[in-house]
């Protein structure tokens, strides 16, 4: 089953709207009456379904071409999060960069709840983030792939767009958990970077728990 809310944001918003919603028809039933209550649900029963069919029409972006670079290079976004320090993800990165004269951008998402967010609390974010990705840039060096990493926007989508304006990037890795456990699949992450952006997609799943199995305790 698709999950319609695709991410903790979108979720917490429902929530408020719902409140928003039956507060206000509760409210004008008991000051005005059951045809007053009935005016109200009309209302804005027309102006949630006025703001759906919007959020349809505008839901397929124009593609995104990113910026031209130097012939003889060749330039690979690689977008993760949690995962960004996976052996899988690595491994796919080596066999990108064989043989060719590579460039190598890690983008890791400030993921972030969703009162934080619209409090505009993002430095404990960040800074995970940020921890997360340097761990990942000395693993890459150590494989033998110089990178560069920064951190991007908490919706990974944008983050990629971002990351277009400036890096000519010939393929873009995305990075998730497995089906069942990534917040990007649920919100069609990948699916939707596909259509808005003109460049080869390749999708890695890391498996952090088989990659990191819990070791056992020794034996006193």
């Amino acid at each position: 089953m698709i999950n319609p809310l695709r991410s903790e944001a979108e979720a917490f918003k429902f929530l408020i709207a719902s409140i928003v919603y039956f507060g206000a028809i509760v409210i004008a039933t008991v000051a005005g009456g059951t045809w007053v209550g009935l005016g109200v649900f009309v209302a804005l029963t027309a102006g949630v379904l006025w703001w759906w069919w919007q959020a349809r029409r505008d839901e397929r972006p124009a593609q995104t071409t990113p910026r031209p670079h130097a012939a003889g290079e060749r330039r690979i976004l690689v977008v993760a999060n949690e995962t960004v320090g996976g052996h899988t993800l690595r491994s796919t990165i080596l066999e990108k960069s064989l043989d060719v004269r590579e460039e190598v951008l890690v983008v890791t998402p400030a993921l972030n709840s969703p009162i934080r967010h619209w409090t505009s609390d993002e430095d404990g974010a960040r800074a995970a983030a940020q921890k997360r990705l340097d761990q990942s840039l000395v693993q890459l060096a150590e494989a033998g792939v110089q990178a560069r990493g920064e951190v991007g926007d908490g919706d990974p989508l944008q983050a990629m767009e971002d990351a277009l304006r400036t890096f000519g990037a010939d393929e873009i890795i995305i990075s998730t958990h497995p089906e069942g456990r990534s917040n990007w699949l649920e919100r069609g992450v990948v699916e939707k970077a596909r259509e808005r952006f003109a460049v080869p997609i390749t999708h890695v799943v890391v498996d952090l728990t088989r990659e990191n199995p819990p070791q056992a305790s020794p034996e006193p």
